[in-house]
């Protein structure tokens, strides 16, 4: 019996949505995506229900994997389980049944299309032949192709970074190999000097991260049978040094509250947001003023790892909140005058003001290095609360503890952060070595 998993992940026909058809409506479910909340250790798939004809009640059936958990973004995850997820509905509309034998229904569906190519007019066979023998896409065209299919699943920054590599990308085609135009004509080694020029000029990180997005852009080509193969997966990603700001110590921190408390207050507050409540700049810059609950002392936020996400504001910080009651629920929290007000402005250039900001009151006047900045708060305490809590408790217990407050999304995140920090460190061994 043709498996309906298998019949659906190797089915490319899926290039229009089908009309809703109500009379089958009621024997399955639509189906749906699991992204795991954009955790890529975890499998994602579409899973769906259909009518069992002998109890007459939805049942659950298997879950569609196909190809997605090989690939390593989200992006690419969304992009195919998206495709998976059409080809189905479209499947179950024409009458796929997982209780059911389907050999006769995928019989059928051949002899359709043969039958509808058969019966083709010669204008429209001329006219198939002539387009297949059609000059290939530009190479600026292909990407924007892949671009648009992509976009739906992108926020504003990751669409952005996008086209600012395609366009230094294609910049950088146009300079050096002019007389490449077409996408059929790029090819590995092509992209392989252009990341080569990419390293010289900047960094491995940059470098791979252009290799990373390339090669998200040609994926989707491939899927769409425009180019004849992803050669972008055979470019090796370099292995980088990461850099991470360093922790600050007990003694610096507080002596850099002390000096904020009478030269910036503003900027205090928004370290405070970074220190006590654990949030990266970029969120607390995203904060509105209904995001912070005062009443139930709760703060909801977009994070890196989830779309929504809730953290209790502890009575540390709550202390030194304004009043909000009576503010605009929309106004951005924070902003360069005050607490509550309009700043009309991308979220990255808030960060951005902020960093620059804390540059000038506060890196210069200590002459902290490039290693120290507003993340170095969230790494001091974190290490600081890891530490508290492991004094009572076993490390598992502790960091158990600590993930419901940072948020991080599985206990081997936490485990990699709390390592990165050097947060965990042992206790003297002096005796063992005498």
């Amino acid at each position: 019996m043709p498996n309906l998993n298998r019949i659906l992940t190797f089915e490319h026909e899926s290039e229009h949505d089908l009309e809703h058809n109500s009379p089958l409506k009621t024997l399955f479910s639509v189906p749906k995506i699991y992204s795991a909340k954009g955790d890529l250790s975890k499998r994602w798939y579409v899973y769906f229900s259909y009518r069992n004809p002998k109890t007459g009640k939805l049942q659950r059936m298997q879950n569609v994997y196909g190809k997605t958990n090989k690939y390593n973004t989200k992006e690419d995850r969304l992009f195919i389980l998206t495709v998976y997820k059409r080809n189905l509905l479209k499947l179950l509309k024409e009458g796929f049944n997982p209780f059911e034998d389907n050999r006769d229904l995928l019989a059928k569906r051949k002899v359709k299309e043969k039958r509808s190519k058969v019966e083709q007019k010669p204008e429209a066979v001329k006219s198939e032949e002539k387009d297949s023998t059609a000059p290939a896409m530009s190479i600026k065209e292909a990407f924007e192709f892949g671009l648009k299919l992509k976009e739906k699943l992108l926020s504003k920054t990751t669409k952005r970074a996008y086209e600012n590599r395609i366009n230094n990308f294609l910049k950088w085609v146009e300079d050096v190999h002019p007389e490449i135009t077409r996408i059929d004509q790029l090819d590995r080694r092509l992209v392989t000097q252009f990341l080569n020029h990419v390293l010289d000029n900047t960094s491995a990180r940059n470098r791979n991260n252009f290799r990373v997005d390339l090669s998200s852009l040609i994926q989707v080509l491939e899927d769409n049978d425009i180019v004849l193969s992803n050669f972008m997966k055979r470019i090796p990603v370099l292995k980088t040094i990461p850099q991470r700001n360093k922790t600050y110590t007990k003694e610096k921190q507080e002596e850099i509250y002390q000096y904020l408390e009478n030269q910036d207050a503003l900027l205090l507050l928004y370290i405070k947001f970074i220190s006590y409540n654990f949030l990266r700049p970029i969120e607390v810059c995203r904060l509105k003023v209904g995001d912070i609950d005062l009443k139930n002392k709760v703060i909801k936020f977009k994070a890196k790892n989830s779309p929504l996400k809730t953290k209790i504001i502890p009575d540390l910080l709550i202390k030194d909140l304004p009043d909000l009651s009576q503010m605009n629920k929309s106004l951005s929290l924070f902003t360069p005058e005050q607490i509550g007000g309009e700043w009309e402005t991308a979220v990255d250039n808030k960060r951005d003001y902020f960093s620059k900001r804390f540059k000038k009151v506060v890196k210069n006047p200590f002459g902290l290095g490039k290693d120290y900045g507003l993340y170095s708060f969230r790494h001091t305490y974190i290490t600081k609360l890891y530490r508290a809590l492991v004094k009572g408790s076993s490390p598992f217990e502790a960091k158990s503890k600590l993930m419901l407050i940072t948020g991080h999304s599985s206990m081997s995140a936490l485990q990699k952060y709390l390592r990165d920090i050097d947060a965990e460190l042992p206790e003297d061994y002096s005796e063992h070595i005498k």
